[in-house]
C-alpha cells in the first residue's frame, strides 16, 4: 500500500471496515456520523444529498462506501457522494455506478460536479436512475 496517498489509505481501511459490518446492518447511523464529521461546506452538501434521496429513493438503503455516503438497492449500490476535503478536488461529486440506469445513447455522464445542490435535478437523475 506504499503507493497509495495517505487518505487513499484511510478510504481502503473504511471500506474494510464496512464490509466487516455485514449486508444486515443499519448503516443509517454510520452514514449520518460520517456526514457529521466532513468539513462545513461537504457537510451541508452531504446532508442536502442525503434529504434528497431520502424523500425521492426512499427504497435506496444508505452506506458507506470506502468513507463515503452511497445509496444502496438491493445490496448494489446506485449512487454516492465524493466530498471535496477527503481527496482534496476542487469541488464535491455526485456518482452514479453502473447499477443506475441512466443509459442514454452511446454516451452519458455518470459523476457530476456539485458546486450548489439542485434538488430538482437530482430528483430527476435519481428517478432516471432507479428506472
Amino acid at each position: 500500500m506504499s503507493n497509495f496517498t495517505t487518505a487513499e489509505r484511510d478510504a481502503i481501511k473504511d471500506r474494510a471496515k464496512e464490509l466487516k459490518r455485514g449486508a444486515k446492518a443499519d448503516t443509517e447511523p454510520d452514514v449520518l456520523a460520517k456526514i457529521a464529521e466532513m468539513a462545513d461546506a461537504d457537510r451541508v452538501q452531504a446532508e442536502q444529498l442525503h434529504a434528497i434521496v431520502r424523500a425521492n429513493a426512499p427504497e435506496l438503503t444508505p452506506k458507506l462506501w470506502y468513507g463515503m455516503p452511497a445509496y444502496y438497492r438491493n445490496g448494489k449500490m446506485i449512487c454516492f457522494f465524493q466530498s471535496r476535503a477527503k481527496f482534496k478536488t476542487r469541488y464535491a461529486t455526485l456518482g452514479f455506478s453502473d447499477n443506475a440506469t441512466l443509459d442514454d445513447g452511446d454516451m452519458w455522464p455518470t459523476y457530476f460536479a456539485l458546486l450548489k445542490i439542485d434538488e430538482q435535478k437530482i430528483a430527476t437523475l435519481l428517478a432516471r436512475a432507479l428506472g
